[in-house]
């Protein structure tokens, strides 16, 4: 392939991921404070397909993109206070997420079983730096009756999902 082709395949796949991510945020479920999404499912698996560099770059420009304004987040939400509200904890945890989902693919997540408790493990990783901000704003225990316990199952069915959309990618490789 052509320097020219792969770098518009590359551009392609850049943006591709970036409204992955978007759509994800559209799909969602509002709940008070911390709506329901399908963006940690996209953050997981960007990272994981695209590998962690490049999921990286994706889901920080996706974030920077939010903080610039352009309504990509739930709700159409954007802006710096996006950043420092009641969900900003979830969105800062997304690009470690996503790098660690790469690097566990390219690593140790090589079948169903470990995928999906990679899966699980980021999402913990996730849900407990939403917990840690949310605290600081409505206290410990209330962070985790409205930040926590309404997305542990999600998380789980999330990861469940996850795994099985990784296992179609590498049939059709």
């Amino acid at each position: 392939m052509t320097d020219s082709r792969q770098l518009l395949r590359n551009a392609a796949i850049f943006l591709a991921g970036i409204g992955v991510l978007t759509a994800s945020s559209y799909v969602a479920v509002p709940m008070v404070p911390v709506p329901v999404t399908m963006q940690t499912l996209a953050v997981l698996l960007v990272g994981a397909v695209a590998g962690p560099r490049m999921g990286l770059a994706m889901i920080v420009s996706w974030l920077a993109l939010a903080a610039l304004g352009l309504p990509v987040l739930a709700g159409g939400k954007s802006g710096l206070f996006a950043f420092t509200g009641p969900t900003a904890g979830f969105l800062l945890s997304f690009p470690l997420a996503g790098y660690l989902a790469g690097v566990a693919a390219r690593t140790v997540a090589k079948d169903h079983v470990s995928r999906f408790a990679s899966f699980i493990g980021l999402h913990g990783v996730i849900l407990a730096m939403g917990w840690s901000w949310l605290a600081t704003i409505i206290g410990a225990q209330q962070a985790f009756v409205a930040g926590v316990a309404p997305f542990l199952v999600g998380a789980v069915i999330k990861s469940a999902l996850g795994a099985a959309i990784l296992a179609a990618f590498d049939r059709k490789g």
